[in-house]
């Protein structure tokens, strides 16, 4: 949703979790990386679903630990973004030792990024770290997830603290209010500017955007009214100079899903094949006369 000064508590107030394994309180991951992919026009879709399914193919073969889930856009410019969770930077380089070990596995994934390449304009990519301070309940449900609304916030130099007092007063009146709202905060460590945050959660249904919205007046008076929210307005102003938000449906096609996700939702994570349809039966001959 539209983020704005006065709606920066309903813009965290999304229903969702980030990439705990279990309905049970767990922590999100330490690091992730997103990938994001600017997808050339009439290149989306089941083209570029076939061009993910090498790279899924080749994590399997090598059985890495770093799953991901795939967002495609449903705002903003036409984009996959793929966001791999690591418990820490080692596991990540794991990973990687992983394929350098590997010379199949390397020619396997070499393969797979010429291929989509192919259907890409552009593509870039970040690492950030979680910050459970500025997290609000976040539970595990990626199982379950069906959207993804990623916030986008940049602090301006020198009001960390700011910054800090603001997510606090946030997070203390969705608690008095008693919403929905559950986040994961992550600042970004490498791949944009210092001071970039990012507020990720997933929604089982676009009926749980409603009922952000809905909670917004309750979320209001828990702030303390048209006073409070004038603070927090004010604050925000003084600590933010740019903010955004979009939002996106999980792909499970493109997903490189962990057991736990698909053992949440099999028929999502890992449908079965249609099988093809029966052909008609051909028609009796006449008997010749």
């Amino acid at each position: 949703m539209k983020i704005s000064p006065i709606l920066l508590g309903l813009s965290l107030a999304a229903a969702g979790s980030l990439f705990a394994v279990a309905q049970d309180a767990v922590t999100p991951p330490k690091v992730i990386q997103l990938q994001r992919e600017f997808i050339k026009p009439g290149k989306a879709g089941a083209v570029h679903d076939k061009s993910e399914a090498n790279f899924v193919a080749a994590m399997n073969h090598g059985k890495l630990q770093g799953h991901y889930v795939a967002l495609n856009s449903m705002s903003g410019k036409s984009r996959a973004i793929f966001i791999v969770g690591y418990p820490s930077f080692a596991a990540w380089e794991a990973d990687n030792k992983i394929v350098d070990k590997s010379p199949s596995l390397t020619a396997e994934l070499d393969h797979a990024l010429l291929t989509d390449g192919e259907l890409l304009e552009s593509y870039d990519s970040a690492v950030a770290t979680y910050d459970e301070e500025l997290s609000y309940h976040p539970h595990g449900d990626i199982g379950h997830a069906r959207y993804f609304e990623i916030s986008l916030f940049h602090v301006k130099p020198g009001h960390r603290h700011d910054w800090n007092e603001l997510t606090k007063m946030v997070k203390d009146a969705n608690e008095k209010a008693g919403t929905s709202a559950h986040w994961a905060t992550y600042e970004v460590a490498y791949g944009a500017a210092d001071g970039t945050y990012l507020i990720l959660s997933g929604d089982k249904s676009l009926a749980d955007i409603d009922q952000g919205y809905a909670e917004s007046k309750k979320f209001a008076e828990a702030m303390g009214g048209p006073e409070g929210m004038e603070k927090l307005d004010k604050l925000y102003g003084e600590t933010v100079d740019h903010s955004e938000s979009q939002l996106f449906s999980i792909n499970p096609k493109q997903s490189y899903a962990s057991d736990a996700w698909i053992q949440d939702d099999p028929e999502f994570w890992k449908p079965k094949a249609t099988a093809p349809a029966a052909k008609p039966a051909a028609a009796a001959k006449p008997a010749a006369q």
